[in-house]
């Protein structure tokens, strides 16, 4: 017997266009190709501007034949559905062949000049990682490529709100030739949030530099700025002070061995932009810079630091012990540190009492991640005290090095002591203990 009933229809066929596009919000390039074909509501659907907001484009720099079919993709629909464009991420991985960059640079350019026609709501850009400093790039595609760049910012900065450059390593003429871009139109920036982190090439001290602060005070309403120490002075400071105090609320600061960051800083210079921003917040990260005499000279009492990150690869110094910082140094932020990270090779310095002692005397510490030769007992005492209210710890993460290959035992131990906390752990802590054999 013949059957002539309508075939049943899929319950994708009558989901809601809002709910096709929240799913199509997830697919990449290659995926939404393939739904648009589906029938012609999915391809409506996928052709939506709601779905074109945001982006990131991914340039390897020894791309796969799949990598580079995604990339040819997500570069394709950029051209076809760019003005719907409002955050834009770059990202580049690992260029180590001199034949990458001048690739990169043509399609860099053919990019910005698509946006630059079409595009008029673009408010965050993100190109992280460029190196310009690096043997792969020849000076003529480097200068090239800045000059597109530049053009580009001087066009969309009416609109930009967020402009983030890490690890750009241009000059200092170069550098601040790109900010001075954003504020050709009005000779001021009204971006609220800028990352320079590692913007400058390693050794210049930015600090010094004039150009830098008239630069600098051309941005008027900045929120949230992240940068390296080695672009600090009283004269920083005091522009920062002048011109975004009404608006100023973090300063995130990187501080690199390889930098200068042995200029003197007053903390009347901190005290006075910190009582004209009162919402302001600082957050250091130090890599590989932790001798007690050169933090000394950084983290003023002035400062209003939230967040403290240290990381040391130090093996064996005789000159470097970390003590008279957990003891003396962090301590008197006691009333606003809230975060702290530490990766310490203290091999030959217990420091379980000093560490313990400092979470007990910073009140509003909560997030404590660690990385160091401690003992398990260490871990122990911490949620002991935090039981018994004497801390206020949300956040425990702590790795445990030990030079024995062996760590059965401390395993065991650890998961004594979660099962003695447990109860505490799952309903108020993000925890994460573990054992690494050195």
């Amino acid at each position: 017997m013949e059957d002539n009933s309508e075939p049943e229809q899929s319950p994708w066929g009558h989901l809601p266009d809002v709910c096709l596009r929240r799913v199509f919000h997830w697919l990449d390039n290659g995926d939404r190709s393939n739904a648009a074909l589906v029938c012609k509501k999915w391809n409506w659907a996928i052709h939506s501007g709601s779905l074109w907001r945001r982006r990131t484009i991914t340039f390897y720099g020894q791309p796969s034949r799949e990598e580079m079919l995604e990339l040819q993709s997500a570069l394709w629909y950029l051209r076809k559905f760019g003005k719907y464009l409002e955050r834009l991420e770059i990202k580049l991985w690992n260029p180590s062949n001199p034949a990458f960059t001048p690739k990169f640079q043509v399609t860099m350019r053919g990019l910005f000049s698509r946006l630059v026609k079409s595009n008029s709501r673009l408010v965050s850009l993100s190109i992280e990682y460029l190196g310009l400093d690096c043997f792969v790039w020849e000076n003529v595609t480097r200068a090239q490529f800045l000059k597109d760049l530049s053009t580009f910012l001087k066009r969309m900065s009416k609109w930009l709100d967020y402009l983030n450059l890490k690890g750009a390593r241009v000059t200092l003429e170069e550098g601040c030739e790109l900010l001075n871009s954003l504020t050709c139109l009005t000779n001021e920036s009204s971006l609220s949030e800028i990352n320079i982190e590692d913007f400058f090439s390693f050794h210049i001290p930015v600090f010094s530099s004039t150009l830098f602060y008239q630069t600098m005070s051309k941005f008027h309403s900045l929120v949230v700025l992240t940068f390296n120490y080695n672009c600090i002075s009283d004269k920083l400071l005091n522009t920062l002070r002048k011109h975004s105090a009404h608006s100023l609320c973090t300063l995130n600061i990187k501080c690199h061995i390889h930098d200068p960051h042995r200029q003197v800083v007053r903390g009347t210079s901190w005290a006075n932009l910190s009582k004209r921003a009162p919402k302001l917040s600082v957050n250091f990260f130090f890599e590989r810079v932790t001798k007690h005499d050169h933090l000394a000279r950084i983290l003023l009492v002035e400062i209003p630091v939230r967040s403290i990150s240290l990381w040391s690869y130090n093996f064996r110094d005789p000159d470097w012990t970390m003590k008279p910082t957990l003891t003396n140094l962090i301590p008197v932020y006691w009333h606003v540190l809230q975060k702290l990270t530490l990766r310490l090779n203290n091999d030959y310095e217990p420091l379980d009492d000093e560490l313990l002692q400092l979470t007990l005397s910073c009140q509003r510490l909560l997030f404590l991640k660690v990385w160091a030769f401690l003992s398990v007992t260490f871990v122990e005492r911490l949620l002991q005290n935090r039981a018994e209210g004497k801390c206020s710890l949300t956040t425990i993460k702590v790795g445990i090095y030990t030079a024995r290959e062996e760590t059965s035992e401390e395993d065991r131990l650890l998961r004594d002591i979660y099962m003695r906390f447990k109860c505490l752990i799952d309903s108020e802590i993000n925890y994460f203990v573990v054992i690494h054999s050195m």
